[in-house]
């Protein structure tokens, strides 16, 4: 009773949906071009061949799955992929990640009306969903039309486990939907088992096995230009707050370390303007690389306000702070930096990412700082002992690498839908055909 209850009770709510997606795309939260595929509204064809749709939430749920769109079209040259999320900046990073044969769309508001007219569209064969954004009517559409679900890499937080505990009559049905659900732990499992889960299984963390981050080498070689002899360090995908702990460790090292150049590379690169003027603020200089400033001699603060540059970053700094984790935001992939040949730092909420930074910490790769102070003396010892950082990175590279057998694990799993997808190929042009 109670999906049937929210699905009625969502029907009336699209006039306000619309405003409220006005509102988002007026303060550069939905892309003012592709906004109405949030309506389910879109100018791109179908493919005329068997179609897998992925939806993950954000940019770090699908960066986690380019490794397994990877595999997957190899295993299927008939195959096409559908990717969905829910945010600008994930669309911008896909855009220039997608492999052929992939292609993004806005994953459209949970309401009925919307969801038919996605899915109308795109009639997907098989869907494959990310984490832990579950929504209701959306899955539950898509039960219906017959469509088989698999929920991969699986996790919930704990304050995510509470509510949906008051909430099990909906979150039940919702769970019981997928034929299958891989979670990341043990812990994982326990909790979506609780919640009403069918066939579950421990596979590890996805994130464990992407590919390393892309790096364009010419613009590498310019930026160790840029710096030449420089002691750099690299503030990696910060939220508010750690910026200002950014620059107060700057501040600190600097100190001792002349001609210190930090580096931020905020997780939303809109918050760009609000960084620049706190940093000036405290006095530093800054140079933005969303407006073409160049590094000089200068330059206290580099701010790479940019979008799938990540890469470029981790190439360039070796010592890597790793953001969301000194604020209450769960923290974000360290082994991105360990496969770029990186010493880590993170603080001490790590729990989006728990199992990577239990193995880190266990292998003597990383370092968890508290505050301002300790990421200041963490990033001025590594800078102080090259052979340190050196090691430091090097066991982070050999930690990050060891989990690449995770994806051959998610693939067996799926192997049964997958093996269907397979014999939609073999006859692909009739049926699809007839369905159009």
């Amino acid at each position: 009773m109670l999906p049937l209850f929210y699905r009625v009770a969502a029907r009336p709510l699209a006039p306000l949906a619309v405003v409220y997606l006005k509102w988002r795309r007026k303060r550069g939260k939905e892309d003012p071009r592709r906004y109405l595929e949030r309506q389910g509204v879109t100018g791109t064809a179908r493919p005329q061949a068997p179609l897998l749709w992925i939806h993950a939430a954000s940019v770090g749920e699908a960066t986690a799955m380019l490794a397994l769109i990877e595999r997957l079209l190899q295993a299927g040259p008939m195959l096409e992929i559908l990717v969905t999320t829910g945010t600008v900046t994930s669309a911008h990073l896909l855009e220039s990640r997608l492999p052929a044969r992939a292609r993004h769309q806005f994953v459209p508001v949970d309401l009925p009306g919307w969801i038919a007219r996605f899915l109308d569209h795109w009639r997907p064969d098989m869907a494959l969903w990310v984490e832990s954004e579950l929504w209701p009517n959306l899955i539950l559409a898509t039960h219906a039309r017959g469509i088989p679900m698999a929920l991969v890499n699986a996790r919930l937080s704990a304050s995510s486990y509470a509510r949906w505990q008051k909430w099990r009559g909906l979150i039940r049905p919702v769970l019981r939907a997928f034929s299958l659900c891989l979670a990341q732990d043990e812990e994982q499992a326990r909790r979506f088992r609780q919640l009403g889960a069918r066939e579950v299984g421990v596979v590890g963390d996805l994130k464990a096995a992407a590919a390393a981050l892309p790096v364009d080498r010419r613009q590498l070689d310019e930026l160790r230009r840029l710096v030449n002899a420089r002691p750099l360090w690299l503030a990696a995908s910060t939220h508010a707050g750690e910026e200002e702990i950014a620059a107060l460790a700057h501040r600190r090292v600097s100190a001792s370390h002349l001609g210190l150049l930090t580096i931020i590379v905020p997780r939303h690169p809109t918050r760009g303007d609000a960084i620049e003027a706190m940093l000036a603020a405290r006095g530093l200089r800054v140079a933005r690389r969303s407006r073409g400033e160049a590094i000089t001699d200068e330059t206290d603060v580099y701010l790479a306000d940019t979008i799938g540059e990540l890469g470029l970053f981790y190439s360039l700094s070796g010592i890597a702070f790793i953001g969301g984790s000194l604020v209450a935001k769960g923290g974000h992939n360290p082994f991105e930096a360990a496969r770029l040949d990186c010493a880590v730092l993170y603080g001490p909420d790590t729990r989006n990412c728990a199992g990577m930074a239990a193995e880190l910490a266990a292998a003597g790769a990383a370092e968890t700082v508290s505050d301002a102070d300790g990421l200041a003396r963490a990033v001025s010892a590594l800078l102080g002992d090259p052979h340190l950082r050196s090691e430091r990175a090097a066991a982070a590279r050999r930690v990050a690498e060891a989990g690449s057998g995770i994806l051959d694990t998610v693939l067996i799993r799926l192997a049964p839908w997958l093996d269907r997808l397979a014999r939609v190929e073999d006859t692909a042009t009739p049926p699809l055909l007839l369905r159009a």
